[in-house]
């Protein structure tokens, strides 16, 4: 994030808040799980989002 840097260790967890920007880091390999809403772009990019499903 621009204002702050939160560092994680293993187990820990982060929620990130809405319409925050960020770019997580590592300086080693790490697995991770990003939970986020369909339609979310990848790369800031409208079209690599993936497809919204309506119910």
């Amino acid at each position: 994030m621009r204002d702050r840097t939160v560092t994680l260790g293993p187990g820990e967890l982060y929620v990130v808040p809405k319409g925050v920007e960020h770019r997580p880091v590592a300086r080693e390999e790490v697995h991770l799980m990003l939970i986020e809403p369909t339609g979310t772009p990848n790369t800031g990019d409208t079209a690599t989002a993936a497809a919204r499903k309506l119910a």
